[in-house]
């Protein structure tokens, strides 16, 4: 009931995409896409991380979340980019990172898959090899907020599903 409320006492953004793709690895980068999975509140079934808690993983980490938009603009400096390149569960199309903000709650497909997201994903040395020079911090929310990925708890556990639709409510 809890996790119902918390969802209800959200209001739109006007905010709304789609899944472009869902990723899932058995550890390390890149994560592959998959048609989709089940959430629950650790995160993706079938997805693992090389080093789990507290450095990847856990309730507050449960899903990263990175975007087609920004990745075209990190392959357009440059780099070397796709779905999953950087260890996002989910990468999204239609919104942009930059706008989001701790707290903001997606609402993903019509089953009741519930986001909340709790901050900023800094990268790490484990996706250098993708970028120019080794430079990571295209991707940091402190220099490129824009193309800086997020993590998400997860409010009410769900289906995900490539094509589903992706709306953003405001806390």
């Amino acid at each position: 009931m809890q996790t119902r409320e918390r969802a209800q006492g959200s209001t739109p953004t006007g905010m709304v995409g789609s899944v472009a793709s869902v990723n899932v690895s058995h550890g390390g980068v890149p994560k592959r896409p998959i048609p989709g999975g089940w959430v629950d509140r650790l995160g993706l079934e079938a997805d693992a991380h090389e080093e789990p808690e507290p450095i990847h993983g856990g309730v507050d980490q449960a899903i990263s979340i990175y975007s087609v938009e920004s990745i075209e603009r990190v392959v357009a400096d440059g780099h070397r980019a796709f779905p999953g390149a950087f260890g996002e569960n989910l990468t999204l199309t239609g919104i942009e990172l930059d706008e989001l903000r701790i707290g903001d709650h997606l609402s993903i497909g019509a089953a009741g898959l519930v986001l909340e997201l709790t901050a900023r994903a800094e990268p790490c040395q484990t996706i250098a090899h993708w970028f120019v020079e080794r430079r990571i911090a295209r991707i940091s929310s402190k220099v490129n907020p824009a193309d800086a990925r997020w993590y998400a708890s997860v409010v009410s556990e769900g289906p995900m599903e490539t094509g589903d639709p992706v709306k953003v409510l405001r806390r």
